[in-house]
């Protein structure tokens, strides 16, 4: 994915260090949109638009770590560059501890700027896949029969099939036939791919028994 294809947010209450940020930008070959506060963008941004946020640290209404956590607590995964005048460290710890990719004080270095969004822009397009293939195995796993999905469990457990079939009250041969089917719709050959895509998926599976 090139620079062009994300868009670099930028949310600062200053027109004159907005502009002045998003022409440096457009210059290096980043599309850009600028927002005067932090609840414009809440409020404005595409959440489906990959990219990262260039955000102001102190903004009249919602400050900048304010809008850090109302994005985590949306689910959004945009990689954050925090670009104040009035840092401290324990501001900025409390910042990159809630995942800022970096925390610049003004005046910075173009070639800093710069540096920290290529950083975020490679960390959006890695989430972005990681998103993508966390959303196609959601996808295979609601094609499951709940007593697909069982059986699913039991396997990532290690259990063999006449122990799954104990444990469901079926045979055998029947445990199979599920056994067959879940690798199909979950487009797997091993049992180790199938454990893989479960954990892909953030699905806790109790490995006893």
């Amino acid at each position: 994915m090139t620079d062009a294809a994300c868009t670099v947010f930028v949310v600062d209450d200053d027109p004159s260090v907005r502009k002045g940020v998003q022409r440096l930008l457009r210059s290096a070959g980043f599309s850009t949109e600028g927002y005067t506060s932090a609840q414009a963008f809440l409020d404005g941004h595409d959440r489906a638009v990959i990219g990262c946020v260039i955000l102001d640290l102190t903004m009249p209404g919602i400050s900048g770590l304010q809008m850090q956590e109302a994005l985590a607590d949306s689910g959004s995964v945009l990689p954050i560059v925090f670009l104040t005048g009035h840092g401290d460290i324990p501001t900025s710890v409390r910042a990159m501890k809630h995942g800022a990719v970096d925390f610049l004080t003004k005046p910075v270095s173009d070639d800093m700027l710069l540096g920290a969004v290529r950083h975020a822009i490679e960390r959006a397009t890695v989430l972005e896949q990681e998103m993508r293939e966390k959303h196609d195995i959601e996808r295979r796993l609601a094609t499951l029969t709940p007593r697909e999905r069982e059986v699913l469990t039991h396997l990532v457990r290690g259990r063999l099939n006449k122990q799954i079939a104990a444990d469901l009250g079926t045979v055998e041969k029947t445990i199979k036939v599920h056994r067959a089917r879940v690798m199909q719709k979950m487009q797997v050959r091993t049992l180790v791919a199938l454990a893989r895509l479960v954990q892909q998926a953030g699905i806790a599976v109790d490995s006893a028994g």
